[in-house]
């Protein structure tokens, strides 16, 4: 005799109908994109409302990684799917160490290019990862649309017994159980397009709370001079011309004295930046800057103080 497997009811509005879409099989292509694209137009309000508790995580992750902890994603399907593109990005980006921002997703590597759907209600698989992995200090974000993912909320009750800060990205709410996380970051997005398909704009909302997170994160730290990407690897040739490009638009001088003055950092963007800012020379340059964790802004302030 096969036992059934256990059937959960899920109480969210991403489960429900959309009265808005109910036609959405009858009609015309176009038609058919302007519906999903009015429900998507949705997304970045409700993103809106949940800004203050995001700027508590950002200030959370910040303070983690200054201190010289890490920052965990976990997520299930599509929410650590995301979270695997948003920390990878992270590395070329923003020069950042590969183990300052890990991803724990339900199912590991394989589940990323395949469904594993019965991954995520394994909870002690989620608590026994971090409890691997998180260290007090660390700062463990969850993401589930439904707020009720067991992987994600055993991965975070772990992380918060060994003394780490936690927060759940989601988008229901009528999610229960969440009062032990440090911060709640609710999206609230509505019915889907497709009743229950929450890649959709519960997806979205996580994508775009994740960017800003992580970008945030890495403007608190110094890893932007006003809004230029002044930490990224030149590992190409698109990249090498980007970084003359950002080196002329921060200083104002030609590209040739640019490219005179990167080669002087060896390459080192920021290096070449203060050096060209400050008028000290690189070497100069480089020792402030690790003085100060690599903030130019920081750095500048230094110079121009130590030269009275």
């Amino acid at each position: 005799m096969t036992v059934p497997r256990q059937a959960v009811h899920v109480e969210s509005p991403t489960e429900r109908r959309n009265p808005r879409t109910t036609d959405l099989d009858q009609l015309p292509t176009l038609d058919l994109l302007r519906a999903i694209n009015a429900e998507d137009r949705l997304v970045p309000d409700a993103v809106s409302a949940a800004l203050p508790s995001l700027a508590t995580a950002v200030d959370f992750a910040a303070e983690a990684l200054r201190a010289g902890h890490r920052v965990h994603y976990v997520g299930a399907g599509t929410s650590g799917r995301l979270a695997t593109v948003d920390a990878a990005e992270l590395v070329p980006t923003y020069n950042t160490p590969a183990d300052w921002f890990v991803v724990h997703h339900a199912g590991g590597n394989h589940a990323l290019q395949n469904a594993v759907e019965d991954a995520e209600d394994d909870d002690g698989a989620g608590a026994a990862e971090l409890a691997a992995s998180a260290s007090a200090g660390d700062f463990v974000l969850g993401l589930t649309a439904s707020g009720r993912t067991p992987y994600v909320l055993g991965a975070l009750r772990a992380a918060r017994e060994l003394g780490a800060h936690t927060g759940l990205v989601f988008s229901n709410p009528h999610a229960t159980g969440l009062l032990d996380i440090d911060v709640l970051i609710e999206v609230d997005t509505g019915p889907e397009v497709v009743a229950g398909s929450t890649r959709m704009k519960a997806g979205t909302a996580q994508k775009l709370v994740l960017t800003a997170f992580s970008t945030a994160v890495m403007v608190k730290l110094g890893r932007t001079y006003s809004n230029l990407m002044v930490s990224m690897r030149a590992t190409n040739a698109k990249l090498r011309g980007r970084t003359l490009r950002i080196l002329q638009e921060a200083t104002g001088v030609s590209r040739q004295e640019c490219a005179v003055a990167l080669d002087e950092a060896r390459g080192d963007l920021k290096v070449a930046l203060v050096h060209l800012l400050s008028g000290v020379d690189p070497e100069r340059a480089a020792a402030v800057l690790a003085a100060t964790d690599g903030h130019v802004r920081q750095a500048l302030t230094k110079l121009d103080t130590s030269a009275f």
